[in-house]
């Protein structure tokens, strides 16, 4: 039997979210239905909600980084049972079969995974043939795609794990980040505090850049050694060379080309902010030095259990400010304004009746 949904949803690009009901599909033979407790609000959210990553099917209920606890599991389900603390990050579903897929890499599945929201439901049903998120107080999706979170990570500080605390893990995972590495940040926002709390429970020395110096006292209070003011030219002169890895996390059009020169040899800047717009870089500053540009898409879902399992043993969460779903549009405001530290989380238990 379908399950009565309660949501806000984005109806169109220029308008305001708002109350929104709907049926899930009842959980089949592999599929976990999750009483949503708290649902981040990511900065690709608004960019979904808005159409400015492409044309958007309305209704659209965003939201990919949700905790909650298991309600019911289908009869093939063995991983998890009722009552279990559960999470769903960016995905949930993949074709399970290209190359990627099998190498557990399913954010990089060649035919596209499915996302959380927006995409097109390969499991359809009963439900909406476009899959819908986690503003919402309840969600179904195959067990392959649900992780568990540990039991010392209250689910509020843990929703957003769910896709900033990922992204930034797989970076520093997989350009083997550790004792001795030297990493610099770029953006100290909700994906860059992650990045710098990781990073140095990796045991690398951190350095946060940033436009000014008001977040200073908050970067090393997370871990970062050194804070780097973009526009102070003497500054950044004599940084010159220095980092072996540079997370940029800036969503906004900036100007990367002078950063470049802040990597040593062989130095790599892994971009994940989600620009809508060309970034101008020059060849000879990357072919002088051997550097690189990279791009980094969240986690396949053992690296994201494997990532909470890292927070968990390492006290790492996010840090947030928790709202009620009727203050969706206002934190949406307030994110484009940078007035948040550092991640909005949805209270859906103050969902109205």
């Amino acid at each position: 039997m379908p399950i009565a949904t309660r949501a806000f949803a984005a109806t169109a690009a220029d308008k305001p979210l708002v109350p929104y009901s709907f049926e899930r599909r009842d959980p089949g033979p592999d599929d976990v239905l999750i009483d949503i407790k708290y649902c981040g609000i990511c900065h690709s959210d608004l960019h979904m909600a808005r159409s400015e990553t492409g044309p958007a099917s309305y209704p659209l209920v965003p939201g990919h980084e949700i905790a909650g606890v298991v309600k019911a599991v289908g009869s093939s389900v063995v991983r998890f049972k009722e009552g279990d603390r559960v999470g769903v990050g960016c995905m949930v579903d993949s074709c399970r079969e290209c190359s990627s897929c099998r190498e557990g890499l399913e954010q990089y599945c060649v035919p596209g995974f499915t996302g959380t929201y927006g995409g097109k439901d390969r499991k359809g049903g009963t439900a909406e043939t476009i899959t819908q998120g986690g503003y919402s107080d309840h969600i179904t999706v195959d067990q392959h795609f649900v992780v568990t979170i540990p039991d010392s990570l209250p689910l509020d500080v843990a929703a957003p794990l769910l896709c900033a605390g990922v992204t930034t893990y797989s970076p520093l995972k997989e350009w083997k980040v550790g004792p001795g590495s030297k990493v610099a940040v770029i953006g100290l926002g909700g994906l860059g505090h992650m990045a710098v709390k990781l990073a140095a429970a990796m045991g690398a020395e951190v350095t946060v850049l940033s436009t000014s110096d008001r977040k200073k006292a908050d970067a090393e209070r997370m871990g970062a050694e050194h804070f780097l003011i973009s526009s102070d030219k003497a500054a950044m002169k004599a940084a010159a060379e220095s980092f072996d890895l540079i997370i940029n996390t800036v969503s906004a059009t900036h100007e990367i080309a002078a950063h470049t020169q802040l990597l040593a040899r062989d130095g790599t800047m892994v971009m994940l902010g989600l620009t809508t717009e060309g970034l101008p870089v020059f060849a000879v500053p990357l072919l002088w030095r051997r550097r690189r540009i990279a791009g980094s898409l969240i986690g396949g879902m053992a690296e994201t259990q494997e990532m909470l399992n890292f927070c968990a043993e390492h006290g790492i969460v996010c840090d947030i400010e928790t709202i009620a779903p009727d203050q969706i549009n206002d934190a949406y405001e307030r994110m484009l304004k940078s007035d948040v530290r550092y991640r909005f989380v949805i209270d859906m238990a103050k969902m109205a009746a």
